[in-house]
């Protein structure tokens, strides 16, 4: 009888770990940066890299991928350590933690990706500096458990992808008529007289972009509007 109630009562905690992994609080780790409080169109945070490399989507992805790897196992790391950093030296030791993911990062994609790599050339190195990431890692991974540090991160860093990715297709349609390097406007199209937006493929063109996903999304919800 004893055994069958320490059976159960084994069964019960490891339910209730089971749920506490994926808690209602953990799940809005990873779904509230892609509403109330997204990176870009929120916070107004790592706008550079989204006037910069979202001329393509494939460029834009490759980003997208890089951050999130940066941003989920910087978080995870500096959660871990979080106890053992000299709080003189905190920001010291987030940098060179996120300077050696980079470097890592940098290096896969010269290794398996090596034209993208070139065309992203040194917004990759940039990453150390992203607003994002450090402000992640100081707002967030240094006062959290490694478990919803890799949840913020893998949220924030899929957020930020998302609207990178979003202006990226608007960018490359216009810009060029093509998606991954595909043309998608008929050629008919060109012989009836239209032509692509060349202006597309500029960077302010990507801050307008954001600009009316931001306008939209105020729009959509009302309680991100700011009182003045």
């Amino acid at each position: 009888m004893s055994e069958q109630v320490t059976v159960k009562e084994a069964v019960e905690v490891k339910v209730e770990k089971k749920e506490a992994l994926f808690s209602k609080k953990n799940k809005r780790l990873l779904a509230d940066p892609m509403d109330d409080s997204n990176p870009i169109t929120v916070q107004v945070l790592g706008v550079c890299s989204a006037l910069a490399i979202t001329v393509q989507v494939e460029q834009a992805i490759v980003m997208s991928l890089s951050v999130i790897a940066v941003l989920a196992i910087g978080n995870v790391l500096v959660s871990l350590l979080r106890h053992a950093i000299p709080a003189r030296i905190r920001i010291i030791v987030q940098l060179v933690i996120v300077a050696t993911l980079v470097i890592l990062v940098d290096q896969i994609l010269q290794a398996f990706a090596y034209d993208v790599s070139k065309k992203l050339s040194v917004f990759v190195g940039l990453i150390i500096t992203n607003c994002i990431i450090m402000g992640r890692l100081e707002a967030f991974a240094m006062a959290n458990k490694p478990w919803q540090a890799l949840l913020d991160g893998l949220g924030n860093g899929a957020a930020y992808g998302m609207i990178l990715v979003v202006v990226a297709v608007f960018r490359e349609f216009f810009g060029s008529g093509k998606l991954f390097g595909v043309q998608l406007v008929p050629d008919a199209f060109y012989e009836a007289g239209y032509m692509n937006n060349n202006m597309m493929i500029l960077p302010p063109m990507a801050l307008i972009v954001v600009g009316l996903i931001i306008w939209f999304q105020r729009g959509r919800n009302t309680k991100l509007i700011e009182d003045h």
